[in-house]
């Protein structure tokens, strides 16, 4: 959580400088590995993100992510590497005065009612938001006296993230914001969150919703097996994976199966209804081989990739 407003205007989308020095950087990550046992939980990441900038980090559980966010509140430090934030070692409570986060889980004190957690946190800082606007923002402001025990998981996921940003920080760390959450009160959250992203924070959000990512993000960080498998704006990342999403519907198994071995930029075949996907570099080369071979097919669609399709090619690539 944190002290002060964000004065400086978000960046446009776009390629921006990851790696490197940056007296500007709000987040500053240099060759980090961090080991847990045996377990590499990140192997050599290095991530610059500059002010105003609302970064999308999306990987599967054990990708790491949640390891970089622990590392960036101070909660763990790197076995190497270094990391900064506002030019300074997260440790230090000095660099953490404009912070806010939302780790996974959070515990709220039961018996409090919601405005009494929301002025119990407030009081910690010297310009906090307005209970009443912060509450409003979440959907909150008719359970203000309704103590934090009673509420529902959803909830109390909102009030967790409201919490985060009262003090009007200027990095903002979310692990799964809307976990818990249904599709009303995640679109709820991503409009407020929207909103205080206008004023200029800085905001870094991972999450398993997908859609989640390409709703709020500019800028998306690939993480899979401890590294960064990709970093740049969402339609860059799809299109550095340049795959076509092939709907087509084939004899049998076998003939989809063939299909694949055949044509080393396929994908192996995935059943959708009565018809078989595939990922393919080139979707012509696809179909030309189904003519020239004389395969029996219909219903033929071809599309481009979403996120999650990408993010899959990209982390099998990776291995």
């Amino acid at each position: 959580m944190t002290t002060t407003p964000a004065t400086t205007p978000a960046t446009s989308p776009g390629r921006t400088e990851r790696v490197g020095s940056s007296e500007a950087a709000v987040v500053d990550v240099r060759d980090v590995r961090r080991t847990f046992g045996s377990t590499v939980a990140l192997d050599g990441v290095s991530l610059t993100v500059e002010p105003g900038q609302l970064v999308g980090l999306l990987g599967p559980n054990g990708a790491g992510k949640t390891t970089l966010l622990s590392l960036l509140s101070g909660l763990r430090r790197p076995d190497s590497g270094t990391v900064r934030i506002f030019g300074g070692d997260p440790r230090d409570p000095a660099s953490r005065a404009s912070l806010g986060t939302t780790p996974q889980e959070t515990g709220l004190p039961e018996p409090l009612r919601v405005s009494e957690v929301v002025d119990l946190v407030s009081r910690h800082f010297p310009d906090p938001m307005p209970a009443g606007e912060l509450l409003e923002r979440f959907g909150l402001g008719d359970l203000t006296r309704r103590q934090t025990g009673s509420l529902s998981g959803g909830q109390k996921r909102r009030l967790a993230v409201a919490l985060a940003l009262v003090g009007r920080p200027q990095l903002v760390l979310l692990d799964e914001p809307t976990t818990g959450l249904d599709v009303e009160a995640r679109h709820e959250l991503w409009t407020a969150l929207r909103s205080f992203h206008s004023d200029g924070a800085t905001v870094l959000v991972t999450s398993h919703y997908l859609e989640e990512i390409e709703a709020l993000a500019e800028r998306v960080v690939v993480v899979g097996q401890g590294r960064i498998l990709a970093d740049d704006s969402l339609s860059r990342v799809l299109a550095t994976v340049a795959r076509r999403k092939v709907l087509v519907r084939l004899p049998d198994p076998a003939a989809a199966q063939a299909l694949s071995t055949a044509l080393p930029t396929v994908s192996d075949p995935a059943s959708e209804g009565d018809r078989f996907a595939f990922l393919a570099a080139d979707a012509d080369e696809l179909v030309r081989h189904l003519v020239r071979t004389d395969t029996p097919f219909s219903d033929l669609e071809v599309r481009g990739a979403s996120l999650e399709e990408a993010f899959i090619t990209l982390t099998k690539e990776s291995r």
